[in-house]
């Protein structure tokens, strides 16, 4: 039974993904210049409870001056680094194994 909502809840980020509906986590950083996106997620909530993971990750990197915010939206990069002025497609592992991210 937990592989059938595994698989539907898959299934249903990434309709809303497609649709521009799924929520997102953006994170911008003023050391190094970048904003960066984690995502995609089914509820506000869920991705909000993520972020604390990947708040965690850039501290232990030494990213300063972190900005949150969680929102709906379709990235077409997960990485902007803006000191350099180069978008990079960064790999991220998904939420769930196998999520296609588009």
């Amino acid at each position: 039974m937990k592989t059938i909502w595994h698989n539907l809840k898959e299934v249903l980020i990434n309709t809303f993904d497609y649709l521009g509906l799924a929520w997102w986590v953006e994170i911008v950083t003023q050391n190094p210049r970048c904003t960066y996106y984690f995502g995609p997620f089914l509820s506000s909530s869920e991705a909000k409870l993520s972020s604390t993971g990947y708040i965690e990750d850039l501290e232990v990197e030494g990213a300063q001056g972190i900005a949150v915010n969680v929102k709906r939206c379709k990235p077409n990069t997960l990485t902007i680094a803006d000191d350099l002025g180069e978008k990079i497609d960064r790999k991220v592992q998904p939420a769930f194994g196998g999520q296609i991210l588009s």
